[in-house]
């Protein structure tokens, strides 16, 4: 792309950043708003950046939110920040890389709330910056950003209440999590395929994936393995989930109208938090956008297994 097609790409993300801070001042109407006080919301790693600021968004809107950290004392204190707000926010501590913490949450919500309506899992780590491609933590990048996600989103399921507006989970992914991206894509093309196709599709699969990665960065083989070449281990984990997104909606479909359960996931764009060391040429107030309006879409507008940014569908 020459310096006009970049020009031109600026300024048509800057037009879509105006019109999208537009629609966020646009209220609900009484036909759309299908959530109510009783509604509840978890949102995962919420103490802070786009996490904090989904949970915020969807309490401004009228929901409780049950605010988690794998620290309780960081949850707290962004949770009585958000109470001091006039906000209808609970703090729970939950560490999506531990079962027993994932079932001690699980128990509490069924005791104190009988279920939950909406789960957004905004929860992953990302040790590279700037340049950098360390794969040194990548069994911690993929235990938790794909493998915490899946125990937290198998765990809540049945938790999920049933309604004739359907349950929604909402999974932050990211761009770089795409097989057919241009710049960061599988390279065995018999991998990105059976990946794209929903009959070769199956979370055997994607283990044989992630175990096969980490077996060649244990063995110092990855940088020729055809891995995409920035942030890898970040990378790999979000393609993984975006996979798991679209056949997790698959099974999902499967159930009674009454007990319908939509799961899609999103980028939120290059976001000014600590895990971009507050690089980025977005707000978290910005980046938690389509998050929360994934999460609200009225019944007769949602669908499942789908990716998006901006509030628009981008493909996998």
């Amino acid at each position: 792309m020459g310096k006009k097609g970049k020009e031109r790409a600026r300024e048509r993300r800057e037009q879509r950043r105006q019109e999208i801070s537009h629609l966020r001042t646009v209220p609900y109407s009484p036909h759309e708003r299908w959530w109510s006080k009783e509604t509840v919301a978890v949102v995962t790693g919420a103490n802070q950046g786009i996490g904090y600021e989904i949970a915020r968004q969807l309490a401004v809107h009228g929901l409780h939110v049950v605010l988690t950290s794998r620290d309780f004392d960081r949850a707290l204190g962004a949770t009585t920040n958000l109470q001091a707000e006039g906000l209808s926010v609970q703090p729970c501590q939950l560490d999506i890389t531990d079962a027993g913490s994932v079932m001690s949450f699980a128990s509490w919500i069924q005791l104190e709330h009988g279920g939950i309506d909406v789960l957004v899992n905004n929860a992953g780590v990302n040790f590279n910056r700037g340049a950098d491609n360390s794969v040194e933590f990548a069994e911690t990048v993929i235990k938790t950003n794909y493998y915490g996600t899946k125990r937290i989103i198998d765990t809540m399921l049945p938790l999920m209440r049933p309604s004739s507006f359907g349950a929604r989970i909402v999974n932050v992914s990211s761009r770089l999590g795409r097989a057919n991206g241009r710049k960061n894509k599988i390279g065995d093309p018999t991998l990105r395929e059976n990946l794209m196709k929903d009959e070769t599709l199956s979370e055997q699969l994607l283990d044989e994936m992630l175990t096969n990665f980490l077996s060649q960065v244990n063995d110092g083989t990855w940088q020729n393995g055809g891995w995409p070449q920035m942030y890898t281990d970040y990378s790999l984990s979000k393609l993984a989930l975006n996979v798991y997104t679209r056949l997790k909606a698959r099974k999902l479909s499967e159930r009674l109208d009454s007990h319908r359960v939509y799961i899609n996931c999103f980028c939120p764009g290059w976001v000014k938090t600590q895990m971009t060391n507050w690089e980025g040429n977005m707000s978290a107030e910005e980046g938690a956008d389509t998050g929360v309006w994934m999460a609200l879409l009225p019944v007769e507008n949602i669908s499942s297994g789908r990716f998006y940014a901006e509030r628009r569908e981008i493909d996998f």
